[in-house]
């Protein structure tokens, strides 16, 4: 197969710190190319210079055998290669076609005018090579996710790219829709294009990919034909020392005390007579399929959104929820799936970030802020959690992901929360920072902290639980202890609901 793309010598630094070093990579016509390594290995910036979103400080680039220089997002695009970021670049107010042509709009006779007729016209040509039934004059806002990145890729298409490089694209998908992703990287495969992946799920990446790049801080390590490796040599080269994966043995059997109590929790559709119990120093886990209601279920708890009914028993004490700051004075911190919409500020510096939710904590007598002990305070999180950081003046969007929840926790720690709950903890962190992020619970539920794990990954969700709760359309369906519970018994609860419903309308 031809070479569409070779990487050779790549250097990057931000601040002094080195992000790849001498790094090399290529991709061939036709190859699904998987590039992984732990969070900070380096692989985002190394696809990001490709991408013209960083420019290289030194190295050489060649697309299909020629040099070239890549200084923008919009040099990349003329040059056919398109990256599709894992947070979506689209306008949710627009439609399909118009978010396609964004920027490139065919005009009428008279300029300032479009050709919406051209350009439903223009967008329907490309989602039929793509086989996908959609309407393109329908608003982006109204599709699922994984609809949603069916567009990007009608969108990078439209550029005519031949490389296009997808940013852990499964992310947020359920499995029927990665099925449907991977349909679409199998027709592109076919069309010569060549697709680099980024992901950190493994058996994904033995299923889709041709070849597998190791990248580990920030270096090239080696390159694997995928047929020929094993998800243990991948995981291996990846972190340079060995991950079990393993179940551990949990903490001790929790205590019999209640620490949280949710009655009659009710929100229109969403949430019908959701009732539970959790105990202290006990990790239950909470599972079920997209839509479900989990999040919903987290989010009413901690007074995020408003609901119909609840009832709340902290520590057998009934208390009233109605704000996330009344969440925090009764001991309950939340982890948002989405941490850096909702769990930090990634503009400000770990310090600060470590002590935003308890702030008064740190005035002095007049009010000041008493930098010092921000300072002091961050710094002894950083070392507990073994954060990875220059110091705690670094700004923690130059923070890995892994590297960034550990933030989000020592927020929490920092409030001094007994009760944590946690939303897809290790969404979007590689296999190492798992294990420390796992480590990490197992700890802090050994201290007497109570934690909700919701997660969509059952072998996580099987791992760490010394109980689960399986919900299915917004009712909780089942409950599983640790030592009866599996992949099957889960999905059988997490669907079950949907087959009464279906029995019922039959």
């Amino acid at each position: 197969m031809d070479l569409l793309v070779q990487m050779q010598g790549i250097d990057k630094a931000f601040a002094g710190v080195v992000a790849c070093s001498d790094c090399q990579f290529e991709l061939r016509a036709g190859e699904v190319h998987a590039l992984v390594g732990e969070n900070g290995a380096g692989k985002s910036t190394l696809m990001k210079i490709l991408a013209g979103v960083y420019r290289k400080d030194a190295g050489r680039i060649f697309l299909s055998g020629n040099e070239v220089e890549i200084h923008s997002p919009h040099d990349a695009q003329v040059l056919g290669v398109t990256m599709i970021h894992q947070e979506l670049n689209l306008m949710p107010h627009l439609t399909i076609a118009q978010n396609i042509f964004i920027g490139r709009e065919p005009r009428q006779n008279v300029p300032f005018l479009l050709n919406e007729q051209k350009i439903n016209q223009q967008a329907q040509e490309i989602l039929a090579s793509l086989h996908l039934n959609l309407n393109p004059k329908q608003r982006v806002g109204g599709l699922t996710v994984a609809r949603q990145q069916m567009v990007e890729i009608a969108k990078a298409l439209s550029y005519n790219s031949k490389v296009l490089i997808m940013d852990e694209p499964t992310a947020a998908l359920t499995e029927a829709e990665i099925d449907e992703l991977f349909h679409m990287i199998n027709r592109l495969r076919t069309q010569g294009i060549g697709i680099i992946y980024i992901s950190h799920r493994m058996e994904e990446i033995k299923k889709i990919t041709d070849r597998i790049t190791v990248m580990r801080d920030g270096h090239f390590i080696e390159t694997l034909i995928t047929k020929d490796t094993t998800i243990d040599k991948v995981i291996s080269l990846m972190v340079g020392r060995t991950i079990y994966e393993s179940k551990p043995e949990l903490p001790e059997r929790p205590s019999t005390n209640i620490a949280l109590e949710v009655r009659n929790l009710n929100r229109g559709r969403v949430l019908r007579d959701v009732s539970f119990q959790l105990k202290r120093g006990e990790i239950l886990g909470f599972a079920g399929l997209m839509g479900a209601g989990r999040t919903e279920v987290a989010r009413a708890i901690v007074g995020a959104d408003p609901c119909d009914s609840i009832e709340l028993h902290v520590n057998g004490r009934p208390v009233t929820i109605r704000h996330p700051k009344d969440a925090v004075r009764h001991g309950i911190g939340y982890l948002s799936e989405d941490r850096k919409r909702y769990g930090l500020v990634v503009g400000m510096d770990v310090a600060n970030n470590v002590t935003m939710a308890s702030l008064p904590k740190f005035l002095g007598a007049l009010g000041i802020i008493n930098d010092a002990k921000i300072t002091q305070t961050a710094q002894e999180h950083v070392q507990t959690l073994s954060v990875k950081t220059p110091s705690v003046k670094q700004r923690v969007r130059n923070l890995s992901g892994g590297n960034q929840q550990k933030v989000v926790i020592a927020k929490w720690l920092t409030a001094d929360t007994d009760i944590l709950i946690f939303d897809e903890p290790t969404r979007g962190i590689d296999v190492g920072a798992k294990s420390e992020i796992y480590k990490l619970l197992n700890e802090l539920a050994r201290q007497g902290k109570s934690i909700i794990m919701i997660s969509s990954e059952l072998p996580e969700v099987l791992r760490m639980s010394h109980r689960i709760v399986v919900m299915c359309e917004g009712r909780i369906t089942g409950e599983l202890s640790s030592a009866e519970a599996t992949q099957e018994k889960i999905m059988q609860l997490a669907t079950q609901r949907t087959e009464m419903v279906s029995a019922e309308s039959t």
